[in-house]
């Protein structure tokens, strides 16, 4: 039987393999690979069923990576927002951590396609070490996101080694993980690595799936295995133009993470990330598939859909209006489109 570690050894990353695979000709994607690099590991592989499906749109590169008119490297400001490398402090309370610059697969999307997979983002003990230093020398850091790249591709030994480390500082009360695995490379989620992760509660995890095609008997089991260690799972979509941007689409999707014990957490608007561009839609459609969704689900299954303010001014909820008027009463309509009263208390705030 194949590791976690064979399976992710058998990706593909040239368009020779790409070809070979799905009897294609896609030549034009080496120039592509040389600035996005791709990897499509054979777990995920296989779940594509057609090229140019919704599955092959997220992990195969386009042309249009490198000819994007609009968006630009570092929308979130990220670098201007890290006082240590790879560590970004842009709320008050928290910080995001980058311990990993690889991931099971490089989705074509991804807010840090400058830099992840290649050696622009360069992390080393150093800069793990001085990123633990930062958050110890500042006490008001009461959470802190690990992120990347995906940290649950280190070695089990390293995952625990930083995990102890930030566990040791007093003001460190929430730990969160972001991590793709689950849904990309499931078979990484092991009891071994479960076990590691159960002993530093209060420890969340912020997956992410965005097609209901994700959901498979492999990544159900890897999520129920984190979920059975008492480990609250979140799952953060991205809207995508031609994978999700569908309100039937996003219900099944939606739907279906509940059942798997992940609780839908943020739909988010596509960063302006360069080489991202094709794959935007407009703000309209998210907040109609907002209203498509709002009472017709259950609101466990019901996220927030929000845009991460460009320039790092953080995220802003993005939700659909059913407010018509306020004054003494507030006149409002309901999910079904029928207008609603409610009486105003009449204090003024």
């Amino acid at each position: 039987m194949k590791t976690w570690q064979d399976i992710l050894k058998d990706s593909i990353n040239s368009s020779a393999a790409l070809n070979a695979y799905f009897n294609t000709q896609h030549t034009s994607i080496d120039t592509i690979i040389a600035t996005y690099p791709m990897r499509i590991n054979s777990y995920y592989l296989q779940l594509i069923q057609n090229a140019g499906d919704a599955l092959w749109k997220q992990a195969v590169p386009v042309e249009a990576e490198l000819n994007d008119p609009v968006c630009i490297e570092d929308p979130l400001d990220e670098e201007n927002l890290s006082p240590v490398p790879n560590l970004v402090h842009k709320y008050p309370d928290r910080v995001l951590f980058l311990i990993s610059n690889q991931c099971a697969m490089y989705c074509r999307f991804c807010t840090r396609k400058r830099k992840v997979g290649t050696d622009k983002m360069a992390i080393t003990s150093q800069t793990i070490n001085a990123g633990l230093e930062y958050i110890r020398q500042h006490p008001q850091v009461r959470e802190v996101l690990l992120s990347g790249g995906d940290p649950l591709l280190l070695p089990d030994s390293q995952i625990e080694s930083i995990l102890s480390r930030l566990r040791a500082i007093p003001s460190v009360k929430v730990i969160r993980i972001g991590t793709r695995v689950p849904c990309t490379l499931p078979m990484r989620v092991t009891p071994e690595l479960t076990a590691i992760l159960k002993k530093y509660h209060p420890l969340y995890i912020n997956t992410h799936f965005n097609h209901p095609a994700e959901i498979t008997p492999e990544s159900s089991a890897a999520c129920m295995m984190l979920a059975n260690a008492g480990i609250p799972l979140g799952c953060q979509t991205v809207l995508l133009k031609g994978v999700n941007d569908s309100p039937e689409i996003m219900r099944k999707l939606l739907l279906k993470l509940l059942e798997i014990r992940v609780k839908p957490y943020y739909l988010f608007q596509t960063d302006l990330t360069a080489g991202t561009n094709h794959f935007r839609t407009s703000t309209a459609t998210g907040i109609a598939i907002m209203r498509s969704l709002i009472g017709h689900i259950s609101g466990l299954a019901i996220p927030t859909f929000a845009l991460d303010g460009p320039g790092g001014k953080g995220k802003i909820p993005l939700t659909p209006d059913y407010i018509l008027t306020r004054g003494d009463s507030l006149v409002f309509q309901n999910y079904r489109g029928e207008t609603c009263t409610y009486p105003e208390s009449g204090d003024g705030i």
